[in-house]
């Protein structure tokens, strides 16, 4: 069994239609994800994301590789080494 490790995942939605797409990984994926904090910046038009993730780093990478193929959506992640 691999080790989990922890970490943070960004995401920057450009449009809102891309919600429903986001949603549906997300929840695929609801067992690696400890917390979600969305904020809508209306000014921009634009929704930034931030996750909290325990998870092995296969399903943590494909979460976040399902999420960029999203169009209009960005991802960054930050995981601890070990």
């Amino acid at each position: 069994m691999e080790a989990t490790r922890l970490g943070t995942v960004g995401i920057v939605v450009e449009n809102l239609e891309s919600s429903a797409a986001i949603n549906a990984v997300l929840h695929q994926y609801a067992d690696i994800i400890v917390g979600r904090l969305g904020i809508p910046y209306r000014q921009r038009g634009v929704a930034i994301i931030a996750l909290a993730v325990d998870g092995s780093m296969e399903n943590i990478s494909a979460m976040t590789g399902k999420l960029g193929q999203i169009p209009h959506v960005s991802v960054k992640s930050a995981i601890t080494k070990n």
